[in-house]
Order: structure tokens, then sequence, then C-alpha cells
């Protein structure tokens, strides 16, 4: 059995539950650990059994204690839990720590399921984790295939959902995939998607399209996913109502954003909907803006087009994200949004935000794929 303990400052290594207290009490194991100093304020721990071919089949969890033996402080909780924990052999289990005054995380159930091709074949071979990564943390090496539920068969293409247990990750930014395999593959993994198993929204997406060839006799293949976007639901939607009459920025404390937007060439990639978009800095977040006034043409986000934009809003620091979307209305709504640009020249810097898809009523995330001086752009 281990433990992985996440503070303010980072988390340890994994601490393997060896060194035991010689007075036990009935039903009770208490072990002495020592963490690094430089965790900071302990906000949830990561519990179970690391090894997958443990002799050990099922553990069983009634209460949890923790003690720092220099203040005294202690936080203690109520388990009943046996793990494996799921069907699909999760061994782990992990809680938040809640300390007076202090605001505790949730537990969430999330769904990862996965898009694949010709992995249901390959399913008693292939041993394949996941360890999704947030704002606050991450939830360790998770199995994906052991075994396999909920398998959706298409033509080409299959899909199955994984159920993962965690202390509330916060925004996800990437997945690092851990694959190995008792004999030589191949199979293609195209996607990956995640969302809170309660909410139809917000979906993150983490494009993978990738053929893995697993040598049996090599270590195995380690592959960090980024997120590529994420699917806003109907709030978001109406947040934009609710915030397109916001007064603009106060005069002093204004940036201009010059904004490009790459209609896609192709049948049926323009829209006539209205856009809306939000920037997002390492600083602030914009306010909801609709595109409308487009600087070259009369009709904006016709095919094959570009539309430029001014924006003026707040100082936001260096760009990293975009939310943009429609309202979904209008004759031909559909819109193919090939990538968009935007140039900081108080920053002296433009950021691309490619896109290379549909964009339908709700919002998407976008993130920043580069940026470069504003000198660079060809005029």
């Amino acid at each position: 059995m281990v433990m992985v303990f996440y503070g303010s400052n980072g988390k340890s290594n994994p601490v393997s539950m060896e060194k035991r207290v010689e007075h036990q009490m009935k039903n009770q194991i208490t072990y002495d650990i020592h963490l690094p100093s430089d965790l900071g304020m302990l906000y949830k721990v990561r519990l179970g059994l690391q090894n997958l071919e443990t002799s050990i089949s099922q553990l069983s969890l009634c209460h949890f204690k923790i003690q720092n033996t220099s203040s005294l402080d202690t936080f203690s909780l109520t388990i009943n839990k046996t793990i494996p924990l799921s069907p699909n052999g999760d061994r782990w289990i992990e809680f938040p720590i809640q300390w007076p005054l202090k605001e505790e995380l949730s537990v969430v159930t999330y769904h990862l399921t996965v898009f694949s091709r010709n992995i249901w074949s390959e399913r008693n071979l292939v041993h394949m984790t996941a360890c999704i990564c947030g704002t606050h943390g991450d939830t360790g090496d998770r199995s994906l295939l052991w075994p396999l539920q909920k398998v959706q068969h298409g033509e080409e293409n299959e899909s199955f959902l994984v159920i993962v247990d965690a202390v509330d990750l916060g925004e996800l930014d990437k997945i690092v995939l851990l694959i190995g395999s008792k004999t030589d593959c191949k199979f293609n993994i195209k996607k990956l998607h995640v969302k809170e198993a309660v909410k139809d929204y917000p979906i993150y997406v983490f494009e993978v399209n990738e053929e893995f060839s697993v040598d049996a006799n090599k270590p195995e293949i380690q592959r960090e996913i980024p997120a590529s976007f994420v699917i806003r639901g109907d709030k978001q939607k109406n947040d934009i109502d609710n915030n397109l009459n916001k007064e603009e920025s106060q005069a002093g404390d204004v940036t201009e954003y010059t904004v490009k937007v790459y209609t896609g060439d192709k049948r049926g990639a323009g829209t006539d909907a209205k856009v809306h978009i939000v920037l997002l800095g390492n600083e602030d977040k914009s306010e909801v803006f609709q595109l409308s006034q487009s600087l070259d043409h009369q009709n904006p986000f016709e095919r094959g087009k570009v539309d430029t934009f001014k924006i003026k809003t707040k100082k936001l620091g260096r760009l990293y994200s975009i939310e943009i979307g429609h309202d979904g209305k209008g004759f031909a709504s559909g819109w193919f949004l090939e990538k968009v640009e935007i140039t900081d020249a108080a920053r002296n810097s433009v950021y691309c935000f490619n896109c290379n898809r549909s964009v339908d009523k709700f919002f998407i995330t976008l993130y920043t794929v580069f940026s470069f001086p504003q000198e660079l752009v060809e005029v």
C-alpha cells in the first residue's frame, strides 16, 4: 500500500506504508512517514495499491487519520470502502484534507472516453494508464484497460468509457498516457474526452491521432497530450446575454487588440450567426465581445474569407487561450473556423489559435499554439 500527499507547493513521491509503529490497536495500523517540508498546506491524499499485479486482490479501508507530530494538527475521515473500487480495476482512492477555516475540495466522478481503432482486439495484451492533470493536481496513473467497459463499435472506430473518482482537479490541461504490452502490437488512439459524470458540459477534448507500435521488449511508451479545446454548454451562452451590455473598461487602463478570424474554405463553412469571443490572459479575462463590425467585409465570416476586428478591453497580460462561439441563429448558422490570430500592439506580440473544425452554437476554448513578435508579420 502506498500514499501520495498533495500540498499547496506540490506533491510527494509515493510513500510506501512499511514503517509500522510497534504498538497497534486491534484492526488499526499506524505508520510513521516523513514528508518533504516544502509541500505546504496539505489538501488531498491518494491511497491505494500501486502494483496492479500485487497478490492483494482487495483492501478494506474503514478510517483514516493523520497527525502532524510537531504541531499536533489532526485530520480524520471515515472511508468504509474496498479497493479495487470499480470493475475497471482502479486501485486508488482519493480524499480531500479539511483543515479549520480552509475550504475543502470535493470528490468528483470523471468520465474519460477513449476513441480508438482496433484496441479491442488487443485488450488482453495491452496495459494502458492515464494521468489526468489539472490546476488542482492530478489523478496519478489510472488503469484504462482492466477490463474494457461499455465498448461501442463503429465501422472503423470504437470507444469505451472509464470512470475515475478524484478530488476536484479544477481546469484540466493535459493527460499523460503510459502504454505497454505483453507482446508486439499496433493500435490507434484518436482522441480522449473528459467531463464530470453529473454534467453534460464542459467536455475537455484531447486530440491524439497517433498509431502506437508497442514493443514488448522496450520500456512503456509515454505521451503527454495537452488539451486541444473545451466544449462549453448553454450556461456560457446565457453568460453572453448577461454580459453583452457591460460598460467598456475605464480609459487609461485599456488595451486594443486586433482580432483576425479565418473562416475555412470549404462548402458550408460560412455563418450568418452572431459570433462572440472572450480573451484570457495570465493577468485577467475580458468581457464577452460580439464580432460584428468587420474591417474587411460587410458580411463577415463568409467561406474562405479573413475578417479583422478591433476590440478594446482591460489589460490581460500574455494571452494563453480564447473562448469563441456563436448563437446558432440565422439561415446558415454552421461555421467552420480555421484559426484566429490576435495582435497585441502594446506587447508587440501576435498570438495564433488554430481550430480547423466546425464550431456549433456553444463556446469552445482554443489554446495558444504559438506567439511571435509583431515585426515578423508580413505586411
